[in-house]
């Protein structure tokens, strides 16, 4: 009988309604019970009272089985909890650990937030090539142009297929992420497209764009990664006010590990 004592210790000790399964197949839904000699007293939670059964007619190794599974059940429930606790209490930390200056910062597991340089921008035409300024931006022409950075390939490496950072905005602008391609002519990554539009002077603009996660953990505080792996190649996070012609960039390369 230790196995059935077993039962009532587990029903007593969860506290919580179960099924006393019976032979035929029919249930009571019972709070606790105990085994008698010739029978079984049980509190029935639809009565609200003490009632008996023959023990004969009980299905035994069913109860115990259903509670054992509730008993399993609780369990991972509670070992959820005490998951979700702790990497809600991880994330609470590493949110501290991001600086309070504007900027990107790519988090590296068991070491410091790694600030991202910002990209010096230029707008290129047929003609030209000038500094993009967000303070004293660049004279709107109309016609088509790119945004670019220079050199072939980013400084700021990552062996990473799904990176994560954070992106502390410095206003309450639009950001994503967006891939790079070569320029046409000299050594240089184009951003973004321009076309500007005659007249009304409005730009519009074309990115590659790369599908992200973002999860606000802050005021203009965004954790952010991709949604699938990065292949190899040059990327840049950008900050920009639609028809504004004022993007920001932080560039980074994704190269395969060593």
């Amino acid at each position: 009988m230790r196995w059935i004592l077993f039962v009532l210790a587990t029903v007593l000790a969860f506290g919580a309604n179960i099924r006393l399964f019976l032979k035929d197949g029919n249930y009571h839904v019972v709070s606790e019970y105990k085994v008698l000699s010739d029978r079984i007293r049980y509190f029935s939670v639809e009565r609200s009272d003490w009632e008996e059964i023959p023990l004969e007619l009980v299905d035994l190794a069913k109860t115990k089985g259903a509670v054992e599974a509730r008993e399993t059940e609780i369990a991972d429930e509670k070992k959820a909890e005490a998951e979700e606790e702790a990497a809600e209490k991880a994330l609470r930390k590493e949110i501290r650990s991001v600086p309070k200056e504007a900027g990107v910062y790519h988090l590296v597991e068991g070491s410091p937030m790694q600030p991202m340089k910002q990209a010096e921008l230029k707008v290129v035409t047929d003609k030209k090539r000038q500094l993009l300024q967000v303070i004293s931006p660049v004279p709107i022409l109309s016609g088509k142009s790119h945004v670019e950075i220079d050199g072939v390939r980013s400084a700021f490496v990552i062996t990473e297929e799904r990176p994560e950072f954070y992106f502390r905005l410095a206003n309450e602008e639009r950001f994503g992420l967006v891939r790079c391609v070569p320029a046409p002519k000299g050594a240089a990554r184009i951003v973004e497209r321009w076309e500007v539009v005659p007249v009304v002077k409005e730009i519009i603009t074309q990115h590659e764009d790369i599908q992200i996660f973002r999860k606000q953990v802050g005021e203009a505080l965004y954790k952010v990664w991709p949604m699938e792996p990065l292949p190899v190649g040059e990327y840049a996070w950008i900050e920009f006010t639609d028809g504004k012609g004022n993007t920001q960039a932080w560039d980074f390369s994704i190269q395969t590990r060593k």
